[in-house]
């Protein structure tokens, strides 16, 4: 790492505070064995070679201008050293983490990158996240300024898709499915349980929320998206660039339907565990901005009202609602009061809830102040001409509305407040929250909304709901997301002797004069392959070094049998792509 290279521990330090435990750190000299390396190593050169036609040009160089080395597994501050030219930066977790904590880092220009390296029983196709798909995947077209200004866009707007208790299950599932898939300790019966409940929850009718409609437009553009023509395309989905398998299959147009991207690309349900049956083209990243924008649109944080409302109150999970006066009111919505024409008159939370202006949290606030729920009233005041908010202290006073005195507020909605009025918070010369004792809230039809035995009111000011958003406005004070545990079964111990046989044919490969490969070098890697007569990537590893700089005999033995394992294993064209001299 330079003297200028910002570590990892910096780059923390340096993220929102509740961000920062969902983030680990990389040892790359013990988090990966020799063996790991030598996946990397394969399955590089196998998609290199076999993407240089058929990945969108930018792939190749992206690998070289983002730090992402062919011959290792790269380390995260290699790449950081990279990506602050491109004004990004990566962090390592540690497997899957929660959809809007992940939008939430590309909102802030922070890649996130896997920890883990797939194993070679999962090559082809890997059911957890790892490091390669993460970094060989998608860093490298961020050197694309349109690809990297519409990663961060994505993740602008899908911090404020609202999600739903289903969304919830289901990503649960599929991170409980992906770590029990990827662990060799799992039972048979412990991945069919868990098979079992993800195929139930897709398997529901439940309408999706703008979350799911939203990872559905990820998925098919970000992950599985083609770029150019319906007849002539190039891959930069970072599933079909990190899958030595799709890759490939994908281009089958006989049997991969080839869709042309518009918004309606989100009523295409996808099953990550699978290959996927139709893929979307765009025309360019300009192109998928587009689209994004057209969907956000027509998303509860930009229409606001009763419809945005009833989204919030439908998904069951913490929600934002804002009142126009900038009021932020983050809890589980419950229920709403609305007019014959579809106003909000009244909206309710229960449980913990937030009170906030621009993001921050107003003092007094928080959740142990409104720990119970919170409810006020939407709209204006009878003969006021304007929204509450904008009035002076001395207009207040005209109005009758003095704090330390008993004050009646009559809605045009007919919701009636009564009280004794013991503050008013003010922010930006605005009027943002009433508080009363003795408080006594009615609705039009007698339906009493606060009695004074629950204590303080405090009522929010605003005349109309402008947005809701999923989430909590002020992510610091009130932090709706805590890092999940790995629930994987512990790995199998690393094999000693089988990962010194790897690492020393790796020095072999880095000697450039040759004086790693002696006498006890051969007898150990041929020992090994003695002891070890299914472990192809050793024998793989043999034929890298090349006729010229390893023994011929051994060379012709790991040749003879790769050639045997290969049909066994299926790894026939991955091998042909890596070794096209000799399969």
């Amino acid at each position: 790492m330079s003297a200028n290279a910002v570590s990892q521990q910096q780059i923390v330090a340096s993220l929102p505070a509740h961000l920062r435990p969902f983030v680990t750190v990389q040892n790359p000299e013990s988090q990966y064995t020799p063996r790991d390396h030598a996946v990397w190593r394969f399955l590089m050169a196998a998609l290199t070679r076999g993407l240089a036609e058929t990945a969108h040009p930018v792939y190749l160089e992206g690998l070289v201008r983002t730090g992402i080395a062919l011959d290792h597994i790269p380390s995260i501050d290699e790449m950081n050293a990279c990506l602050a030219k491109l004004g990004w930066r990566a962090v390592v977790v540690d497997g899957f983490i929660p959809p809007a904590i992940f939008m939430e880092f590309q909102a802030l220009k922070v890649l996130v990158i896997a920890l883990e390296m797939r194993s070679v029983e999962h090559l082809l196709y890997t059911p957890a996240p790892d490091i390669l798909h993460e970094s060989a995947g998608h860093a490298p077209f961020l050197i694309d300024v349109d690809y990297a200004e519409f990663l961060q866009r994505f993740g602008e707007v899908g911090m404020e898709a609202i999600a739903n208790e289903h969304d919830h299950e289901l990503y649960e599932a599929i991170r409980e499915l992906s770590i029990l898939k990827e662990s060799p300790a799992s039972q048979v019966e412990e991945v069919a349980a868990a098979e079992a409940r993800l195929a139930a929850l897709a398997a529901s009718e439940q309408e999706p929320s703008e979350a799911a409609l939203l990872t559905r437009l990820h998925w098919w553009t970000v992950e599985y998206g083609l770029v150019g023509e319906l007849e002539d395309y190039r891959l930069f989905g970072a599933g079909l660039l990190s899958s030595l398998g799709e890759s490939q299959s994908c281009r089958d147009d006989d049997v991969v339907q080839k869709l042309p991207l518009t918004v309606n690309a989100v009523n295409t349900a996808y099953d990550i565990t699978t290959t996927q049956p139709q893929l979307f083209v765009t025309r360019s990243c300009r192109h998928m901005s587009q689209i994004l924008e057209e969907f956000a649109a027509n998303m509860a944080s930009r229409r606001g009202g009763a419809e945005s409302l009833r989204k919030a109150i439908d998904a069951k999970v913490v929600c934002s609602a804002v009142y126009d006066s900038g009021v932020q009111v983050s809890g589980v919505l419950s229920d709403m009061i609305c007019d014959a024409a579809g106003n909000v008159n009244y909206l309710q939370t229960r449980g913990p809830t937030q009170l906030s202006y621009k993001g921050k949290e107003l003092y007094g606030h928080g959740i142990q102040s409104h720990k119970d729920g919170f409810g006020s009233p939407v709209g204006l005041l009878k003969e006021f001409s304007r929204c509450l908010s904008e009035y002076t202290i001395d207009e207040l006073k005209a109005h009758q509305i003095v704090v330390g005195e008993a004050v009646q507020l009559e809605f045009l909605s007919g919701i009636n407040v009564r009280g004794h009025l013991e503050s008013v918070l003010r922010q930006d010369h605005r009027n943002l929250i009433l508080s009363f004792s003795d408080c006594t809230v009615t609705a039009l039809d007698g339906q009493v909304l606060f009695e004074p035995a629950w204590g303080r009111y405090d009522m929010a000011v605003g005349g109309r709901i402008v947005s809701v958003f999923g989430g909590v406005a002020d992510r610091e004070s009130y932090q709706l997301y805590k890092p999940l545990p790995r629930t994987a079964t512990p790995a199998e111990e690393s094999d000693e002797r089988l990962m010194n046989a790897y690492a020393l044919l790796q020095l072999c490969a880095s000697d450039c004069e040759g004086k790693a490969w002696g006498d006890d070098t051969l007898s150990e890697v041929i020992g090994c392959l003695n002891d070890y007569p299914k472990e192809w990537l050793l024998r793989a590893e043999v034929l890298r070094l090349g006729v010229g700089s390893v023994n011929g005999d051994l060379w012709d033995r790991a040749r003879r049998e790769l050639d045997a394992l290969v049909i066994e294993r299926q790894h026939r064209r991955a091998l042909g792509l890596v070794f096209p001299e000799v399969f």
